[in-house]
């Protein structure tokens, strides 16, 4: 009958004309049909460390041999793949609540100042890490001009 609200002091409560459409929605799509989007990626972070570039990619519940490093000419793919056990026929019945996600999951990033010939790799604890070393930076030859 009553909606019970978290007392905040010094804020507005603002009404929101779409909230029951969001609300239907969730219902309807059990909140999975637009947060499944979100999991199609995984996330990283890339820092500079002088020398080299450290990637490192949150990849929780892999097996290292599920994870895929391909490299085409300036370009580095990263894919995983994980299988559900809901998909094991024996199993099927058994679930009560099946939220983890599965599927094929990939990012591709530009490595034309890399050498792509030194990247290494290590998995531990979910987390991927690639250590990539920089191109040296080559000035510009420099050369006289005749005039003819």
């Amino acid at each position: 009958m009553f909606e019970l609200r978290p007392y905040r002091r010094n804020s507005i409560n603002v009404w929101n004309p779409f909230s029951e459409m969001e609300e239907m929605e969730k219902r309807l799509f059990n909140n999975n049909f637009f947060s499944n989007a979100d999991l199609a990626e995984f996330k990283t972070d890339i820092t500079d460390e002088g020398n080299h570039y450290l990637l490192k990619a949150d990849l929780p519940g892999f097996k290292k041999e599920d994870i895929h490093l391909n490299l085409d000419g300036d370009t580095l793919t990263i894919q995983a793949e994980r299988h559900s056990e809901h998909e094991d026929t024996n199993k099927k019945d058994k679930y009560v609540c099946c939220e983890r996600s599965y599927g094929s999951y990939s990012r591709s990033f530009d490595v034309s100042g890399i050498r792509a010939d030194e990247i290494s790799a290590s998995y531990e604890g979910g987390v991927l890490e690639l250590k990539m070393p920089k191109k040296e930076a080559q000035a510009p030859a420099s050369r006289q001009i005749s005039i003819q």
